[in-house]
């Protein structure tokens, strides 16, 4: 499903409940930004450009040329800005997936799928490191059915690094996650911030701009949880959350649904953080 933006926003000012809502959902960013050493000016320029890109490839009319002037319009970017920066360097509205991601991502797939590598309930088998036979599953011919250009010992090693597999005292490898979510790579989890962000959003955008059918989203919050509750039910939402998505990633890498030039994403969070003030009674929402 693709969201129509053929027509310019309508003109006035922007609802406060939206501009509420942006600030809310900036915050992090702008914390991320700060720790990570990128001051004001770095971003301002990037959304700069962001706003011209987006409105350039987003907002076109049919059967006219995007204008400088008609982008200036609806962005509120100076005329000059949008002259120089639709005549910098091409720009790409999709981010490249590094190769260590996809490569890790298939790996891990196809150990989430495939017969003889997950157990009755789906769930990923632990592996030997190699079978000297090739009699039986083992991690070296997992990573050689996926590639055969990158040796299975730089993956596990690399694997081990990140946090993505443990050995046990057999010396058999576990995956530690049915998902692809390293516990460090500073490229890695840079890439699912971008990815996964812009996708939930992407979802919103499509459910408030579009009278078609929605996309799921949905989630469940409390306020005032006692502290000493959370680490349950992290644990709940974990088990829960894998098996859906392990259940998603199934159907979504069987040869069925191959062969088409969509992508998709599904995707399980869970956050808790101390509430301003003292214990109040009990709230709960569902949307």
């Amino acid at each position: 499903m693709a969201t129509d933006h053929s027509d310019p926003v309508s003109p006035g000012a922007p609802p406060g409940p939206l501009l509420a809502a942006l600030k809310r959902l900036l915050r992090p960013l702008v914390r991320l930004a700060i720790a990570r050493g990128l001051t004001y000016p770095a971003l301002s320029e990037l959304l700069k450009g962001l706003f011209v890109e987006v409105a350039e490839h987003d907002f076109a009319l049919a059967g006219k040329a995007q204008t400088d002037s008609r982008l200036t319009l609806l962005t509120g970017v100076h005329r000059k800005d949008v002259k120089r920066l639709r005549e910098g360097p091409a720009r790409s509205m999709i981010a490249r997936t590094p190769r260590n991601v996809s490569l890790g991502a298939q790996i891990a797939a196809a150990w989430s799928t495939r017969g003889g590598y997950v157990d009755a309930d789906g769930v990923p088998l632990p592996l030997p490191k190699s079978a000297s036979d090739g009699s039986e599953p083992s991690f070296e011919s997992l990573v050689t059915s996926v590639s055969k250009d990158i040796r299975p010992r730089a993956v596990l090693d690399e694997w081990i690094r990140l946090g993505v597999v443990s050995i046990d005292d057999e010396g058999r490898v576990h995956l530690d996650s049915a998902a692809f979510v390293p516990g460090s790579g500073f490229e890695e989890m840079s890439f699912y911030l971008g990815q996964n962000i812009h996708d939930h959003i992407a979802a919103i955008d499509h459910n408030l701009a579009s009278g078609a059918e929605r996309f799921l989203e949905r989630c469940v919050h409390y306020d005032h949880v006692a502290p000493e509750s959370l680490p349950e039910l992290a644990r709940l939402a974990e088990v829960h959350g894998m098996k859906a998505l392990r259940a998603v990633n199934a159907r979504a890498g069987s040869p069925q649904t191959r062969g088409g030039n969509w992508r998709m994403n599904f995707g399980i969070y869970f956050f808790a953080e101390p509430l301003p003030g003292g214990p109040q009674e009990q709230e709960h929402h569902a949307t």
